[in-house]
């Protein structure tokens, strides 16, 4: 597939498609007549950059990340770490979320019990 099919059929911005190309992280040239041909390996590894963009890893943590994947036994390690580093920074934004929700719920609590 093409560019342009991959991007409609798989719901694919261009832009994170041209990003991906721009990387070379294929070992064989995927270019046939001026347009870069997208087999099951590039779909998949597109489908893990989605979804990395959809955790908001920047895009050099996703190069980063893509190319410790391709690496051996330590890629995947320094992977995890990744992982781990990004889940903690979720988590913290979480507690904070709660804390103002408990915030709020607090607030609604002083105006309730101040009508009675």
């Amino acid at each position: 597939m093409n560019q342009a099919e991959v991007s409609q059929r798989y719901d694919i911005p261009v832009s994170i498609l041209k990003e991906y190309e721009s990387w070379g992280l294929c070992d064989v040239v995927k270019i046939v007549m001026g347009e870069w041909q997208y087999d099951d390996q590039d779909i998949e590894r597109l489908s893990t950059i989605m979804a990395l963009h959809d955790l908001d890893f920047s895009h050099d943590d996703i190069e980063s990340y893509m190319r410790l994947l391709l690496e051996d036994k330590n890629g995947e390690e320094a992977c995890m770490n990744l992982l781990t580093s990004q889940r903690q920074k979720k988590l913290a934004a979480i507690h904070l979320e709660e804390k103002k929700l408990e915030r709020i719920d607090y607030l609604r609590h002083v105006i309730k019990n101040s009508h009675n």
